[in-house]
């Protein structure tokens, strides 16, 4: 009898969408949604150097996050990104964090900042394939590096995060779209 009712109680998490173990502490550094406030997503472009890569950055009708443009390697240029700078969070034990989001099969960064301040960034490359997916990247995979240069720096080991980004820079010129629906710590 108790076996017949694990296995209900295990096919009813599964069809009520229950993703993660329910004894993990999430914090949330974004949730898109059709209320969320995006304002403080500014775009860095190359245009800061002398590029000519354009991007934007705005809710879908459903209140996902959309980034997208056109990547230039024209006059040294070769990015686009978006940043989002925040209040300092404290990251309490995370260990790793978790993008929910649906990419276009081109590789992107995920950049995180211990304080907004910082002339660097702790950076992770990750892949996306085409359909809605979950990327998780451990915080310590995250190494220091400033304008596409590895520092000779330990890698992320901090309690705050100030300010996270995307950005592609794949050294080629083509159009990206990504959209994002949730960044999380866990």
């Amino acid at each position: 009898m108790n076996y017949i009712l694990g296995a209900i109680f295990l096919a009813t998490i599964g069809t009520i969408g229950i993703t993660e173990p329910l004894n993990e502490k999430k914090i949330t550094l974004f949730d898109f949604n059709n209320t969320s406030n995006i304002s403080n997503w500014k775009i860095v472009n190359d245009d800061v150097m002398g590029g000519v890569s354009t991007s934007s950055f705005e809710r879908d009708k459903n209140g996902i996050g959309v980034f997208q443009g056109r990547v230039s390697t024209e006059n040294y240029g070769g990015f686009a990104s978006v940043r989002y700078s925040m209040k300092k969070t404290k990251i309490e034990k995370a260990t790793t964090v978790r993008i929910r989001l649906k990419g276009d099969g081109k590789n992107y960064q995920f950049r995180i900042k211990n304080k907004s301040s910082d002339y660097f960034s702790y950076i992770k490359t990750f892949s996306t394939s085409g359909d809605w997916q979950i990327v998780e990247m451990n915080l310590s995979d995250f190494y220091p590096s400033f304008r596409g240069r590895k520092l000779n720096k330990p890698n992320f080991d901090n309690d705050f995060i100030e300010q996270i980004s995307i950005l592609i820079a794949n050294k080629k010129n083509e159009k990206f779209r990504l959209e994002i629906e949730k960044i999380e710590l866990y």
